[in-house]
């Protein structure tokens, strides 16, 4: 008896094996996740010039005891300035006035999660900044960031804040 490839002439046809669906596409492919983020700036002394608030994530969090900028995910229905105001209520207990975006940054991370990235200028904000949920919060001259280990979505906007490109 033949093989049944050879009813095909020397082409075999080769089956891939049936694979569940994960409800995303089926490739494995994650959702992208919109993300904003706040610089929040305050003039610091001659020295340093102008400063920023970083933030350090918690041991017990996914990539841990990595610095950030304070932020968080647009929930449906939020503008990402409704959505920044929110997070920085909620992680510093601060009522910020949002200002211009800066930057714009899309970000696949080697796990396959994406993330869409918007940066805003916070100057101003009603209350005093409270670390609600990060392991350490700091404030640093625009200049000394990259001495941080920051999240890979956030390296190339590092390097250009300490260049005095953005702001």
């Amino acid at each position: 008896m033949r093989p049944p490839s050879a009813d095909f002439g020397e082409r075999a046809l080769v089956k891939e094996p049936i694979r569940k669906l994960d409800g995303r596409g089926g490739n494995g492919a994650r959702p992208l996740r919109l993300v904003v983020a706040a610089l929040i700036l305050r003039e610091g002394s001659a020295e340093a010039g102008t400063e920023v608030l970083v933030c350090q994530r918690r041991a017990d969090q996914p990539m841990s005891l990595k610095w950030e900028f304070p932020g968080g995910k647009i929930e449906p229905g939020e503008s990402a300035e409704q959505a920044l105001t929110r997070e920085l209520e909620e992680e510093l207990g601060i009522a910020a006035e949002i200002g211009p975006r800066i930057a714009q940054v899309r970000h696949r991370y080697r796990n396959g999660a994406a993330i869409d990235l918007q940066f805003f200028t916070v100057r101003s904000y009603a209350g005093e900044i409270h670390n609600l949920i990060f392991n350490d919060i700091r404030w640093s001259p625009l200049t000394a960031l990259p001495s941080f280990d920051f999240l890979a979505a956030d390296v190339n906007l590092i390097r250009d804040l300490a260049e005095g490109k953005l702001l």
